[in-house]
């Protein structure tokens, strides 16, 4: 997954402005304690951070 369909789902589940609120201040522990923004400096892939944030916001499993 590129960062770019990362940013696009995000988008799509959360509305533009809460999903980049979300990537930034949302600190997740399946992510080491980053946000998801932090997440992807960090070099994790972009399909285990989406994974992370489904997890963390319960989004449905047909959506992830």
């Amino acid at each position: 997954m590129r960062n770019t369909v990362f940013r696009k789902l995000m988008s799509d589940e959360f509305g533009q402005v809460r999903a980049e609120m979300v990537a930034r201040d949302h600190v997740l522990s399946a992510l080491g304690g980053r946000t998801p923004d932090q997440a992807l400096e960090a070099g994790l892939p972009p399909k285990a951070i989406w994974l992370a944030v489904c997890e963390a916001f319960d989004v449905p499993e047909h959506r992830r």
